[in-house]
C-alpha cells in the first residue's frame, strides 16, 4: 500500500498513543520546517511567528500526523476548545500534507527546488463532539486526490482516542504573485515583547 492509507473514521479508536506520535516527531523534520523564511509567518504553522500556534506535521507511515495541546486561552466554554482553533489546525495540517504529498508524488525530497507551497482554496469542517481543553489533540491527514496544482486532503482531529472533528481541505499551489521576494519584508514591533519581528509579503 502507498502513502495514502486509511484514515480513522467515526468513533474508531486511534491506533497509536500520544507517546508513539511523540517518538515520530522526534525522528523527523516537520513539513513546515522546510518552508523558506519568507513563507514561515503563518499564524497556524509558521515557525517564525512568535504569537502563532506553530503546528508541526509529520509523516506517519501512510498518513500525516500533528500533535497540539490547546492553551487555556483557546477556550470556548469552560473545559472545551474554541471551534475556530480546530478549523485553523485542520487548515494548516491540510496544506502541509498537500505539500508533502506532492513532493512524494513527484519523487522529490521536501525542501528541494523548486519549492512547493500550498494555500487554501476551500475548507470544510464538521464538529462531531466537543474537543476537550488542555489535553493533547491528534491531527491526521490523508491526500485523497492530487491533480495538477490542486490537492484534496481529508483531516481528522481526535482527543482521548475519539474523533472530535473532521474536515476537508482543497489546497492549491501558491500563485507566483503571492510568493514574497527576498527583500519583500519589513520589521514590525511585537505586541508581547517589543522585539523586532519580520513579516513577509508586505510592501
Amino acid at each position: 500500500m502507498g502513502r495514502w492509507g486509511n484514515r480513522v473514521t467515526g468513533r474508531q479508536k486511534l491506533g497509536r498513543s500520544v507517546g508513539d506520535c511523540g517518538d515520530i516527531t522526534m525522528n523527523q523534520k516537520a513539513f513546515q520546517d522546510y518552508y523558506s523564511e519568507e513563507l514561515s509567518y503563518c499564524y497556524g504553522c509558521g515557525r517564525l511567528n512568535e504569537q502563532g500556534l506553530k503546528l508541526k506535521s509529520y509523516w506517519d507511515g501512510e498518513e500525516t500526523v500533528a500533535l497540539f495541546t490547546p492553551r487555556p486561552y483557546h477556550i470556548a466554554i469552560p473545559g472545551y476548545v474554541y471551534g475556530g482553533l480546530i478549523a485553523s489546525i485542520i487548515d494548516c495540517h491540510g496544506t502541509g500534507t498537500a505539500a508533502a504529498a506532492t513532493y512524494h508524488a513527484e519523487g522529490r525530497e521536501m525542501g528541494t527546488e523548486p519549492p512547493l507551497r500550498f494555500v487554501t482554496a476551500s475548507l470544510r469542517v464538521e464538529y462531531i463532539r466537543p474537543t476537550p481543553l488542555g489535553v493533547p489533540i491528534e491531527i491526521r491527514g490523508k491526500a485523497k486526490e492530487i491533480k495538477g496544482r490542486k490537492v484534496v486532503v481529508s483531516v481528522t482531529v481526535s482527543a482521548h482516542g475519539e474523533m472530535c472533528a473532521k474536515g476537508e481541505v482543497i489546497a492549491v499551489q501558491m500563485p507566483e504573485h503571492m510568493m514574497p521576494r527576498n527583500n519583500d519584508c519589513r520589521n514590525i514591533t511585537s505586541e508581547s515583547d517589543n522585539k523586532p519581528v519580520t513579516t513577509a509579503g508586505e510592501p
